[in-house]
This record gives structure tokens, C-alpha cells and sequence, in this order.
């Protein structure tokens, strides 16, 4: 598998990406017997060359119809790579969903104590932060290792950016929340003219 992962490196291709996930995210980007890799390359009319030892993934988008095509499939890998399970990641083929990466380390560095408070701060006692973010805006959080992700329309996109950059700089659960409220309604209001 490395050389011909290294053979399609080396190449002629241009239109070749390649992008690195944990290794431990390797099985639920392939799936049972394959299923997960061969929806996405038949959905995206793509081929995918999956490096299992060291987690890298080449995709060749040279032959898909659509132009955007790479840019989605890039964010459905990084997001399975992170995390979201294949079916919500999937849904990042829409052309208005969006993905998108916070980096705690941004917030505290690399203390481990000062990451697992923060990722505390976003999931939430029992889940309830976490949960309450997606009722309200219709997103997909996920936190995994130094990371929060977010799968989201792109007309919600800041209001969750800023929610979720709220909780990680220390505002107040209920604040965030209210600003949620607010945001949302402006939303919608917005949308009824």
C-alpha cells in the first residue's frame, strides 16, 4: 500500500490532494468492507487511496464533473477524521453545509488539564451544552482530542463560530445560550422578508 500511496505522490497528477488523519479514524473513513470509502467515491466521482499504517489519504478528483468536488471531499475526510461519524459528515457534500475547526491548543496551549476544561466547557454536564448548540442552530458539533468540529449550514455558520468561541474564551452557559436565542431569531426573521 505505501508505494503505490507513494506512486500516486509522485505522480504526473495535478489534481491530486492529500490530507493526514489519526490512524485510529482510518477504519470509520474506509467502513465495514469498504462501504463508507466506496459512498464517497461513487457520490463525488472520485478515487480515494487510503494509507491505513500512517493515516494518509490521496484523492483524485481529476474525472468528477463537479469543480468543488476536492474542497467537499477534503472536509468530509477531515471530518471523519475528527471525529463525525460517516453519515453526518456526508452531508458536507451539499453545497451549503460547511466545516469547520477549532484548535484549542489556540485557547491554552498544550495543557492537557487546561484542554480537558475546555472541551468540558463545550460538551457540557451530561452532554447538555453540546446538545443544546445543535437543537438550537441545526448543527453537528463534535469534540475529539485537542479539537472541536463543526458540520453547519453556512447561514448559521458565524452564529455557532462565535457560540462556541464564547464558551472557549469563558463566557457564562447562559449567555451563550441567549446569544444563541437571539441570533436565530434575527435569522429567521430575516429570512421571512
Amino acid at each position: 500500500m505505501r508505494k503505490k500511496f507513494l506512486k500516486m505522490l509522485l505522480g504526473d497528477r495535478v489534481s491530486m490532494r492529500y490530507i493526514r488523519i489519526p490512524k485510529d479514524r482510518v477504519a470509520v473513513l474506509i467502513g465495514h468492507k469498504g462501504e463508507t470509502k466506496k459512498q464517497i467515491e461513487t457520490k463525488g466521482e472520485i478515487k480515494l487511496e487510503i494509507d491505513s499504517a500512517e493515516g494518509e489519504v490521496a484523492i483524485d478528483d481529476h474525472e468528477s464533473s463537479d469543480p468543488l468536488v476536492g474542497i467537499k471531499i477534503e472536509n468530509i475526510v477531515r471530518a471523519i477524521g475528527r471525529g463525525f461519524s460517516p453519515e453526518k459528515a456526508l452531508v458536507l457534500f451539499k453545497d451549503d453545509m460547511e466545516f469547520f475547526l477549532f484548535d484549542i491548543h489556540d485557547y491554552v496551549g498544550k495543557k492537557p488539564t487546561q484542554i480537558r476544561r475546555l472541551k468540558s466547557r463545550v460538551i457540557g454536564r451530561d452532554g447538555k451544552t453540546k446538545r443544546v448548540i445543535e437543537e438550537l442552530t441545526g448543527a453537528h458539533l463534535c469534540v475529539y482530542g485537542h479539537s472541536i468540529g463543526l458540520i453547519v449550514d453556512l447561514e448559521t455558520l458565524d452564529v455557532v463560530k462565535r457560540a462556541v468561541d464564547m464558551l472557549l474564551t469563558g463566557s457564562k452557559h447562559a449567555s451563550v445560550y441567549k446569544f444563541i436565542e437571539r441570533e436565530m431569531k434575527k435569522l429567521k426573521l430575516g429570512g421571512a422578508w
